[in-house]
């Protein structure tokens, strides 16, 4: 091989060698690059658009999360120092206040400048809605105000406007001041309210803050409420009178369950036929008079809804058929005694002594150890208030009644109430006229079932065995009691 032949061949293996080295240095470099971007190490140039990406992110996530609030109340915005009865205007809507504040001192648990806080048997409840098509979930955080540290409290939702409320979830146990954070489900088709109540009606005060309401959750089912065997305690056991339905073709005679106690709405005299309920010493308790009269949102949208300024100047009272003292176990059962549905137009001397003589007595017997079936209702045209004798009120789209009866069927406390009815049950029946000048002692008026059947044409008490039956509608009360 010549001489420069061999200085040829010789630098192309150089070069070779040259290649391999420069290929092995960007393998290890690329090694290198990679083995940092996994480890997490600082790349070795700056990654502006890695920087813009992650804070783009950042913010979709809150944008999201904020979306998914229906309802965020932090208590922040508002001011209500005194435990009067009222409405506050809160960043999210027109809250109503009972027994309740909000709290911005240092005894207050708070996230932020103040807090909810509630006493005694107060609460604080939405005062509109918020549009739901499904299950929600709702959180808030609750503790003890300052030192105290027991309570009990739970929430409740309406999904009509308010008319009727129901209990979310299970009742919570305030056992410090360490906030803690409750959490809830609801359902509902179209709108949705809720009320935190304040239960124990103790002397304690409870905090609560960051009330959340998050679409979505999956629903907690609520656990149906047992019936006693046989149907005991059912509102309706002792029949319907009238024969009253739910079809709108019966639109006088239209049969309506309020929970607490069931009717016969009229639609043309803007009041109740009947009303029958039971009561017995569980649907006694602690809880104070609401009288928040209101529309009952369950009437059909055409009919014409009765308000509570329906029998303001009438010199009519809004008279109770099923009376608010029967129901005070709970809020919810009291609340449900003023709706519209469940009034008269009462001379105001006849629901103030005689009916309010009656209804004390009748409580007294629960307490001595009975339960008690009820039904009242009124019929006829022209009663006399304290504006004398009118047939109607609120522009004749009211009937004044010009009678009012009630009847009585009076058990000893115990189970099988319908098998223990018998010809010796006590029965009371009154028949009142509904005027100012009424005798306040309602045994002035004692009569039988069978004269307000005719005078009603109603078949009353017809799930008591005929055999039974046809001897109780007959009896009058004797009187052995002593009457007021």
């Amino acid at each position: 091989m010549s001489k420069k032949k061999r200085k040829k061949k010789k630098q192309q293996k150089g070069s070779s060698s040259l290649a391999i080295i420069v290929i092995l240095i960007i393998a290890a470099f690329a090694v290198t690059t990679c083995s940092r971007k996994i480890t997490g190490d600082k790349p070795l140039s700056p990654a502006k658009p890695a920087s813009s990406a992650k804070k783009s992110s950042h913010k979709k996530s809150i944008t999201t999360r904020t979306h998914t609030f229906l309802l965020a109340e932090d208590f922040e915005s508002g001011s209500k120092t005194n435990y009067n009865s009222g409405d506050v205007e809160l960043s999210s809507g027109t809250w109503k206040f009972k027994d309740a504040v909000t709290g911005n001192l240092e005894e207050d648990h708070k996230t932020g400048g103040q807090a909810l806080r509630i006493r005694g048997s107060g609460m604080a409840g939405m005062k509109f809605d918020i549009t739901v098509k499904g299950t929600v979930t709702v959180t808030l955080k609750y503790a003890g105000y300052g030192t105290d540290q027991t309570g009990a409290w739970e929430l409740w939702a309406s999904v009509n406007h308010g008319q009727s409320y129901f209990r979310a979830g299970d009742p919570v146990s305030v056992t410090s001041g360490i906030l803690k954070t409750a959490a809830f489900t609801a359902k509902s088709t179209g709108t949705i309210r809720f009320e935190i109540r304040k239960t124990d009606a103790g002397n304690s005060r409870i905090n609560f803050d960051v009330f959340r309401v998050t679409a979505g959750g999956k629903e907690i089912p609520v656990k149906p409420v047992e019936k006693p065997a046989g149907g005991d305690d059912d509102n309706m056991l002792l029949g319907n009178p009238s024969d009253a339905g739910e079809s709108l073709v019966m639109a006088n005679n239209y049969l309506m369950d309020k929970g607490y106690y069931v009717l016969s709405y009229n639609r043309d005299k803007g009041a109740p036929n009947w009303v029958s309920w039971h009561i017995s010493r569980k649907d006694l308790g602690k809880m104070a008079r609401a009288n928040d009269f209101r529309p009952d949102a369950d009437i059909p949208g055409s009919w014409y809804q009765v308000s509570q300024a329906s029998y303001m100047g009438s010199g009519f009272d809004r008279g109770h058929n099923c009376p608010s003292g029967d129901r005070t176990a709970t809020r919810a059962a009291n609340e449900s005694t003023f709706l519209m549905t469940n009034m008269i137009p009462q001379a105001p001397n006849h629901n103030q002594h005689l009916w309010k003589n009656l209804e004390e007595y009748t409580r007294e017997l629960v307490m001595k150890g009975n339960e008690v079936y009820v039904i009242m209702g009124s019929y006829g045209s022209g009663g006399t208030g304290s504006r004398g004798l009118a047939r109607t009120i609120d522009g004749r789209k009211v009937t004044v009644p010009d009678h009012i009866w009630k009847i009585l069927v009076v058990l000893p406390e115990g189970n099988n109430d319908l098998q223990r009815i018998s010809k010796s049950t006590r029965i009371i029946a009154v028949n009142t006229p509904n005027k100012n000048d009424v005798n306040a002692r309602w045994s002035a008026y004692l009569t039988s079932v069978e004269e307000i059947e005719k005078a009603t044409r109603y078949r009353l008490l017809d799930k008591i065995p005929q055999v039974v039956r046809q001897e109780l509608v007959k009896k009058i009360d004797t009187g052995q009691q002593m009457y007021r």
